[in-house]
Order: C-alpha cells, then structure tokens, then sequence
C-alpha cells in the first residue's frame, strides 16, 4: 500500500502542518474557494481537441480549425460564456499558433503522471496532471499549463510542481522536466520557468519530513503565515484559537501506513 502525494497536498503541508493534519489525515472538510468552473473547462477541452485531433499533414491549422473545436466544447455554457470563451481561443491562436512556421505534436495532452518514491521505508505515489507536454526544439522536456484565472499570480505550488514534475517525468521517460511555461489565456501572456535539481532536492526533503511525521506520529504543529487568514479550520487550531474546539466526530481516524522494508 502506498502513501498517495500531490502538488496540492505538499504545498499544504510545507504551508502548515497542522492544516494537511486536519484536511488529509483526518478528512476533516473545508469549503471550496473556487467559483463556476464551467468555461474554464471548455477552454481546456477546446486546446485538448484542437492539438490532440488535429491530423499534423499540414504545418499548422487556420482558425476555423480552433474554432471548430471550440464549438464542440460549449454545450454547458451560457451565450455570453461562449462569445468571451471564443474571444479568449482566438487571443491564444493569434499569439501562439499563427506566428509558428509548424504546430508540432505534443507528447502529451491533457494526461496524469504519476512515480513512485521511497523514504524512510514508507513508499509515496506521487501524482499530477497537465494540459500539454512538449518536445521542445532543444529536444527537451517543456510542460504547459493553461490558466484561466483572472489573476496573473504565480501559484503558490510552483516550486512544488516542478520537483514533483521533475521527479515523475525523469521515471516515465529517463528525461529531466527542464522548463514549465504557464500561458494566461485571458491576457495571453506567459512566463516559463527553468527546472533545476534544487526543485527535487526541495520536494525530496519535503516528503521525507513527512515520511518523518507519519511514521513516528510526531506533532503536526501549525505554522502561521498569511496563509491563516483564508484557512477554515482556525476553530480547531492551537495557533489561533485559546480554546480550540474538539475535531468533530465522524473525521478519520488515523491512517495506517504500511511501512516498506529493504530485504
């Protein structure tokens, strides 16, 4: 049995301790902070369509080519959805398809990854998805991420994914992530960033304090920050509450890991 790991769940961790405690170990719920998904999908199902179908004859597709695929991933949006969503598609045809001499083939399109690693003799399934993975013309290893936020901000997570991308990817094809470029595909804007060891060095660490903390059950102490103003479980946490409330019942009970032994 292994210990499944994310990008998500290792920057809760790194942010508080006592928080992953609360979320992971013992299931305890919190609200999500996200809104209505709905175009953000159907963006990320129209660049699915239109670099996954399209036959690679040609140097590159037209825009009606976009188009056609946008069409074909708007059924849950309303009218106004689709009109700013085709705007949005045409932005990102304009500055990322039409300048190129070619279209090359993706890796990858819209897939998970997953390694497995081991520390202190607990083996970890590390997890993640991406929306595009290329060849890029130095014959390396480049990852896409579309966003479709408003906000430009960098995610929090980013050194985290690329150790965790660095570590996944190096199993699956004996090669280095070297950059990840995220594209902003309101103001089609983007910004890459160069993946290094220190990447992997810091999600290594990382997991094996974890490792650390679950097999010695040791205290999962809170770790204050900014971070605390939008967290939802402060009723529960010693850091920000006098007299915190007990975890409610129903939660989890602690996981039991089953330890992996070197023969």
């Amino acid at each position: 049995m292994t210990y499944a790991l994310s990008a998500t769940k290792l920057v809760t961790y790194r942010q508080c301790p006592q928080s992953y405690y609360f979320k992971y170990e013992r299931g305890l719920k919190s609200p999500s902070a996200f809104g209505s998904p709905e175009l953000g999908n159907s963006l990320h199902q129209a660049l699915a369509l239109a670099y996954k179908d399209w036959h690679y004859q040609e140097l590159k597709p037209n825009w009606i080519w976009f188009e056609t695929c946008w069409e074909q991933s708007i059924e849950r949006l309303t009218e106004a959805q689709a009109i700013e969503g085709r705007d949005i598609l045409k932005g990102y045809y304009n500055k990322f398809v039409e300048p190129l001499p070619s279209m090359a083939k993706p890796l990858g399109i819209e897939s998970r990854i997953s390694a497995t690693v081991q520390f202190g003799n607990i083996e970890f399934s590390l997890s993640g998805r991406y929306d595009r993975l290329d060849l890029n013309q130095d014959g390396e290893l480049e990852l896409i991420d579309y966003k479709t936020s408003k906000s430009k901000a960098i995610p929090d997570s980013i050194d985290v994914q690329l150790g965790l991308y660095y570590l996944a990817l190096e199993q699956i094809y004996s090669q280095s992530l070297k950059r990840l470029t995220l594209i902003f595909l309101r103001s089609g804007e983007s910004q890459s960033f160069d993946v290094t060891p220190d990447h992997q060095a810091q999600v290594r660490s990382l997991i094996s304090d974890l490792a650390t903390k679950l097999r010695t059950d040791a205290e999962w102490k809170p770790n204050e920050g900014g971070h605390c103003d939008r967290c939802t479980y402060q009723k529960y946490c010693t850091a920000k509450t006098c007299e915190p409330e007990p975890l409610p019942e129903g939660g989890r009970g602690l996981k039991q890991v089953q330890l992996v032994l070197a023969v």
